[in-house]
């Protein structure tokens, strides 16, 4: 029998390009793999926004910018919800 306070296994990434989610987080996966995750996302995030920083965006357009953004926020928002998910294993 299952219990209220049990916790959900699969916890979805929250949508950005849609109302469903698709993309899911295993909850019970080992905390070196969702710190490996994470750490991953992070890391790719910061380099790519360094990349950026010494980058001249005198020829971009603001699609290029948006682009810069999205990818960002989309690797950030990952960090985040995966972080919530260890969180609640670790406290």
């Amino acid at each position: 029998m299952k219990t209220q306070d049990e916790p959900q296994r699969f916890i979805p990434l929250t949508p950005i390009a849609s109302d469903t989610p698709v993309l899911f987080i295993d909850s019970h996966a080992p905390l070196e793999d969702l710190h490996a995750c994470v750490s991953e996302r992070l890391l790719t995030t910061l380099d790519y926004l360094n990349l950026m920083a010494c980058t001249t965006l005198r020829d971009s357009s603001d699609k290029d910018i948006r682009t810069v953004i999205n990818t960002a926020r989309l690797l950030l928002q990952d960090v985040r919800d995966v972080v919530a998910v260890v969180e609640t294993r670790v406290f």
